[in-house]
């Protein structure tokens, strides 16, 4: 087996125990036996269990990003560009839950024990809404006295927290359609300019 397949199985599988067992109580063997690889072989890649949590955010959070951005590079309207931001990052949470479940609770747990790691990639991620949101703000289409930093928070808060239930519930009630609709609704109408409107 190549050593990319190896490095990419052992990422999935890492992804898979931290969220099933948590970071805290999980072994590299656990991560190996998901992986099918020895334990050893875990050593190769990575220095340590905290190694590869932030190898998960880095390269999964990563791939976010830079489907995120291929999918708004063409898009003009800030609305739009949020709509599909959101739309795109429920979809995403819905299909991959063990990443979800990582994002949720490792990233916020362990944050204060990494304490050389500033979680590049999910900023990288959350800060494509702030400059929506600043674009938007550029065209006056969003209000200029909303704060695009506590914004992007706030916006991608409401995102999280939908994540969050559908990981604690069997089924969801609602479409991502139906929820993208609803955090737009109550987002845009904060952030729409009035004098534009």
């Amino acid at each position: 087996m190549k050593a990319v397949d190896k490095h990419a199985r052992i990422i999935s599988a890492a992804t898979k125990v931290f969220a099933k067992k948590g970071f805290f109580v999980a072994r590299i063997s656990d991560i190996a036996k998901e992986a099918k690889v020895a334990d050893g072989t875990i050593y190769l890649y990575f220095n340590n269990k905290y190694d590869i949590l932030i190898s998960v955010f880095e390269e999964e959070i990563g791939k976010l990003v830079l489907q995120a951005q291929k999918a708004l590079e063409k898009e003009t309207s800030p609305q739009k560009m949020l709509e599909i931001f959101a739309a795109r990052h429920l979809a995403a949470m819905k299909k991959n839950k063990n990443l979800a479940e990582v994002i949720q609770i490792e990233l916020r747990q362990t944050n204060k024990i990494i304490k050389d790691y500033r979680n590049k990639a999910f900023l990288e991620y959350i800060d494509i809404v702030a400059e929506i949101i600043r674009s938007g703000q550029r065209d006056q289409v969003f209000r200029d006295d909303i704060n695009p930093e506590l914004a992007k928070r706030i916006f991608f808060g409401a995102l999280d927290e939908i994540s969050r239930v559908w990981n604690i519930s069997l089924e969801s009630h609602y479409t991502v359609d139906e929820i993208t609709n609803q955090v737009l609704l109550i987002f845009l109408s904060g952030l729409r300019n009035e004098a534009t409107q």
